[in-house]
């Protein structure tokens, strides 16, 4: 039951997006299709939990142990540029089409706030409650953040296909309905507060 508790509220109540406000850049970049939207979102669910994995076993591993953890957000940085140059390698092989549709927006991986953020807030997690996530808690919650980002651009890639078809007053077309419409959003997933 926790576990799933700690799904629902990584997906729904704290999306990294529309609750927490991080990785806007790719959520507003990638997200004007769904297919593209679902690359990017497998990429980063990818990218984030075997992030996780490695960052948290080098935290525990290597840092603590040394007494080096003032090199945390470099090492993770690192950790987390090779995982997704090692995605890009994969897309380019496996779908082109896709990582040409990413085109910039896939390097920026490397620098999403919230694959750093969900990197650095599962190995201080010990640090600020005292007895912190084991490493299968560490991944379980960064894939379940990753959903969350998946499925928070997803929705918002079909809204703005769907607004692509609806007459729009000029002055209101792209970018600013796309904000008027992510603001929505993120108050339609600020209901799910008080469901865990």
């Amino acid at each position: 039951m926790e576990y799933i508790l700690m799904i629902i509220g990584a997906v729904l109540v704290n999306n990294i997006i529309l609750v927490q406000f991080l990785g806007i850049c790719p959520f507003l970049g990638v997200s004007s299709k769904v297919n593209t939207a679902l690359g990017m979102g497998v990429a980063v669910i990818f990218v984030m939990a075997l992030a996780t994995l490695v960052t948290s076993t080098l935290q525990k591993f290597v840092l603590l142990p040394l007494g080096i953890t003032y090199l945390q957000t470099i090492v993770f940085i690192l950790v987390i540029a090779a995982l997704v140059q090692m995605v890009e390698i994969m897309l380019k092989k496996l779908s082109p089409s896709l990582y040409q549709a990413l085109g910039v927006y896939l390097p920026l991986i490397t620098t999403n706030c919230a694959v750093l953020g969900i990197a650095i807030k599962v190995t201080e997690q010990e640090i600020i409650t005292g007895h912190g996530f084991n490493i299968l808690d560490s991944t379980l919650y960064s894939v379940a953040i990753a959903i969350g980002f998946t499925l928070a651009i997803v929705i918002f890639a079909g809204i703005r296909e769907q607004l692509e078809l609806v007459e729009i007053p000029k002055g209101m077309k792209g970018v600013p309905i796309a904000l008027i419409t992510a603001g929505i959003l993120a108050m339609a997933f600020m209901g799910f507060a008080n469901l865990v």
